[in-house]
């Protein structure tokens, strides 16, 4: 078969885990760009977020879904459905975990991952903070568990082994014409970005329940030819962490705003003027209104 008759190979990558496995960080790697924001924090990803990778006869879209939590409250049950389409929709599940979580956290995940149709990769990370003894007895407990799977040691910090795990998600790709345009390198629109880079500001310089009682919402993404206006709301539950988040004399969150900035102009590559207002609305967590508009589903 000459080289111009190769099928085209396109499909959904759909990477799920417990908080803090490393799953950003591996999707980054894999993806080669900083599309999903990373921190230590649990929680930051709270949307699906698409990487689209493309090759000439092949297509990736990676989508990093929210950390599997019990849901103890609205916005969390709408993170967990997230996390349940992914298993449905998924062509490809690549299931994150590492060399420090309990390997039976999440039972009923690891049950739904052997009833599933489509092939389950299976990365267990941060194996340069751990032993080759340890490593080699998860690998036996996974494959034990999930005979099926492919299932790879790796570090994404280090970017060890994730040559490996591309070309087994190349392999496991089904026939397919691309998804997405091939010149797209996320489905997010600019705004998810930018309240994104936010929200990781926040989670970064304000301790406990603070980044917790936040939304962010962009209210105007003016795009000039030169630079970007950008100005966004920071809803808080309370007038305390209004006042919280502003610190004293407007500094805290003046240092939120720079950092912001920096890496916004530092991703869209382009000036940013950045104005960041704060306002209290008590409800949205559980208003599903104001929730569906921060773009969660029910």
């Amino acid at each position: 078969m000459s080289e111009h008759h190769k099928k085209h190979r396109a499909g959904f990558v759909n990477i799920i885990g417990n908080p803090n496995v490393g799953k950003s960080t591996l999707m980054n790697a894999l993806v080669g760009e900083r599309l999903s924001i990373v921190t230590s924090k649990a929680q930051t990803t709270r949307h699906r977020i698409m990487g689209i990778v493309n090759g000439e006869d092949w297509q990736i879209v990676y989508s990093d879904t929210p950390g599997i939590l019990k849901p103890n409250y609205r916005l969390q049950q709408s993170m967990m459905n997230f996390v349940d389409t992914a298993i449905g929709d998924a062509d490809i599940i690549l299931y994150v975990t590492d060399v420090i979580e309990k390997q039976d956290k999440n039972a009923e995940y690891i049950e739904k991952l052997q009833k599933v149709e489509c092939p389950v990769i299976v990365v267990i990370n941060k194996i340069d903070i751990s032993t080759q003894e340890h490593v080699s007895g998860l690998l036996s407990w996974w494959e034990a568990q999930l005979p099926g799977a492919d299932i790879f040691p790796a570090s994404a910090k280090e970017k060890f082994n994730l040559d490996n795990i591309f070309e087994t998600v190349l392999e496991h790709l089904p026939e397919a014409p691309a998804w997405y345009d091939k010149d797209v390198f996320t489905d997010k629109n600019l705004r998810f970005f930018a309240s994104e880079i936010i929200r990781e500001k926040i989670l970064l310089n304000y301790s406990q329940e603070i980044p917790y009682s936040c939304e962010v919402e962009i209210e105007e993404f003016k795009e000039g030819r030169e630079r970007y206006d950008i100005s966004a709301v920071i809803y808080v539950m309370r007038d305390s962490q209004k006042g919280i988040i502003i610190g004293k004399g407007g500094l805290a969150l003046k240092k939120v705003g720079t950092a912001a900035r920096l890496d916004m102009e530092d991703f869209f590559q382009k000036k940013v003027f950045l104005k960041i207002f704060v306002k209290v609305d008590p409800d949205w967590r559980e208003n599903k209104k104001e929730l569906r508009r921060f773009g969660y589903e029910f």
